[in-house]
């Protein structure tokens, strides 16, 4: 409904209440309604499925159209995110927010810092939904807020056309609320255990889920080492366990990520059931690092595969894993990716060791001769030495081409001596349009990264304590910060309005009439601020 439409509605709800409701302002109300606009967090995840499906067709259309996130690890992160991205781009389009279960591990769990495995409380990732979504909407009650007491001042000096003009800005307001792609790592358990976070991270408002294809119990960051991936029977069954959530929460058009480790991934823990030759299980097991035995020298607890008329023993390590052959990687990514498709995905992730366009696009070339709109998500992450990856990316082009690279140290590029290089301006050039460049040749649909605010954090923690407790003493949170904070027009220099000081002033205000105490008189220090 139109801001009018709920005066009007409010009015007539009043007056049947013979009298006992007139102390009730319905504009108030309104206001309210609209500062308000999800009441659940399955109000959210509909909504925001509806986005990114919309978002997903014009990618189709136009690889220009690809979206981007930022990880955040906080509601306060994710609200002052997508306010700076309405102030400086007018518009949230297109852009979203990502929930990191590394993030959460290392820094929401009650046991402390912890490494990404799955070790983390499994209800802290709905809980940090719903705390993102809370922010966000408290973003959209503080923005209206502000129109709001603009409104009630155009009225008192008698200005129309500025009331008019705010009364169609809050008619056309853009929310904050944005689509979250969240991390449901490898399901903490079985297909059952999926379902069930599942549903608690739908209900918290999460549009999209990220499953991956490692085992839950040796769950491993995507970029380190000792990755144990499961069988695709398995997998595809938490698959279903997410869309049967989805499904039956009402959310039709949620959108299911299945990320695939296997490029990095050289273990298994089990040999995938196979019916009849060239089946999934077979495919699956057909990359096991075997050796062709005489029945007469089998050992005792030998795992023993009949292929093709012969005996294979799968190499079993002292773990009791299964080992797979190497440089088997890339073609098990493209099996698990046309698999997952197949069997009700609706996006890719494949975790990869360095960012590389053209390793990405061979791998997606493949997946698409089978399943020709095939689209990824990718992680843009932090993991990568990005400076030292496209230089020498960058040298070995050049090296291909016949150009002088003698004056390089290929393993040294790091080193700041390069950085006024021409080679180091090719590269950085590479790295600024490499989010454009995947999503026109490797079929990038939505790039991320996943850690960002962590490392924000700290480097500006850094930074101020540095100077703070050094010789600048107060000019260095002044100088660097609270100066920095109002010259760039950052929000939150207000931080008793950010806080919500100012909403709460105005329900009281609703609540009390001449009788409030509110905290935003003429005394309060955060006028200095204009």
């Amino acid at each position: 409904m139109s801001y009018q439409d709920h005066i009007n509605q409010t009015n007539a709800l009043i007056q049947k209440q013979n009298g006992t409701w007139d102390g009730i302002d319905s504009e108030a109300v309104a206001r309210m309604r609209l500062q308000n606009r999800f009441h659940t967090g399955l109000d959210i995840a509909k909504y925001t499925a509806a986005i990114m499906r919309e978002d997903m067709a014009a990618y189709d259309a136009d690889p220009a159209n690809y979206t981007q996130s930022l990880g955040c690890w906080h509601g306060f992160i994710g609200q002052q995110k997508m306010i700076s991205i309405k102030k400086h781009f007018g518009s949230t389009k297109r852009r979203y927010l990502y929930l990191s279960g590394w993030m959460v591990a290392a820094l929401r769990s009650e046991f402390g810092p912890l490494p990404d495995q799955s070790m983390h409380e499994k209800t802290s990732v709905p809980a940090l939904i719903e705390e993102l979504y809370t922010f966000l909407r408290q973003a959209d009650a503080r923005e209206l807020g502000g129109m709001f007491r603009e409104i009630d001042a155009a009225r008192e000096s008698g200005d129309m056309v500025t009331e008019k003009r705010l009364l169609n800005e809050v008619e056309n307001h853009q929310t904050h609320v944005v689509p979250i792609i969240a991390d449901i790592d490898a399901g903490f358990g079985n297909a059952e255990a999926t379902y069930l976070l599942a549903k608690k991270m739908i209900e918290a408002g999460a549009c999209a889920l990220q499953i991956e294809n490692q085992v839950s119990d040796e769950k491993q960051c995507g970029h380190q080492d000792g990755k144990v991936t499961v069988p695709h029977e398995d997998f595809l069954a938490k698959v279903r366990a997410c869309r049967y959530a989805f499904l039956e929460l009402g959310v039709d058009d949620g959108i299911i990520v299945t990320r695939t480790d296997s490029l990095g991934a050289g273990l298994t823990k089990q040999i995938a059931v196979s019916n009849e030759p060239g089946d999934l299980g077979d495919q699956y097991n057909s990359f096991l690092d075997c050796e062709e035995i005489d029945p007469a020298t089998a050992q005792n607890g030998d795992v023993i595969l009949n292929r093709d008329g012969k005996l294979m023993r799968p190499k079993r390590l002292p773990s009791n894993l299964f080992q797979f052959r190497e440089g088997t990687g890339e073609d098990r990514c493209v099996l698990d990716c046309i698999t997952s498709l197949q069997h009700g995905a609706d996006l890719l992730w494949i975790e990869t060791e360095k960012p590389h366009v053209e390793q990405i696009a061979g791998m997606v070339d493949r997946i698409r001769e089978v399943m020709p709109n095939a689209k990824l998500v990718y992680n843009n992450s932090p993991s990568f030495n990005w400076t030292l990856n496209f230089r020498q990316q960058v040298y070995d082009a050049w090296a291909a081409e016949g150009k002088d690279v003698t004056a390089y140290d290929r393993a040294n590029l790091m080193s700041v001596e390069y950085d006024a290089t021409e080679l180091a301006v090719d590269a950085d050039e590479r790295i600024r349009t490499f989010q454009a460049d995947g999503a026109k040749r490797a079929g990038i649909f939505h790039h991320l990264i996943t850690l960002p605010t962590y490392h924000t954090a700290a480097l500006s923690t850094d930074n101020l304590a540095k100077e703070y407790f050094g010789e600048q003493g107060m000019l260095g949170y002044v100088l660097n910060v609270q100066r920095q904070e109002i010259r760039q027009g950052i929000a939150c220099v207000k931080h008793q309005n950010m806080a919500g000081s100012d909403i709460g002033d105005d329900h009281k205000e609703y609540f009390a009439g001449d009788a409030a105490l509110k905290a935003g008189g003429a005394d309060n220090t955060m006028n200095q601020f204009g």
